[in-house]
């Protein structure tokens, strides 16, 4: 069963990316989200051998503006992250 709300957040689909450029992508996607004040956004890492996922928890870890982050219950492909952004 696929979760229809996660078709309205804004989403980054990183399948084919390696490691830096998902890096890379995946920072300039929040500073975005942040300046367009998105509180939720959804990162599609997909699951493969997990490198890319892994890649996108660090950017999340470290980022002060990412108040939570979690891999989707209905599809371990996808993060979706909520952002600290002033209204």
């Amino acid at each position: 069963m696929e979760d229809i709300f996660l078709k309205r957040l804004p989403y980054i689909d990183l399948h084919g990316y390696d490691r830096d450029s998902a890096k890379v992508a995946v920072e300039d996607f929040i500073n975005e989200n942040i300046i367009l004040k998105n509180e939720k956004i959804l990162i599609i890492h997909g699951k493969g051998t997990g490198i890319v996922k892994k890649v996108v928890h660090e950017v999340l870890a470290k980022r002060k503006e990412i108040k939570n982050y979690y891999t989707d219950n209905l599809n371990d492909g996808c993060t979706i992250a909520f952002l600290s952004v002033d209204k």
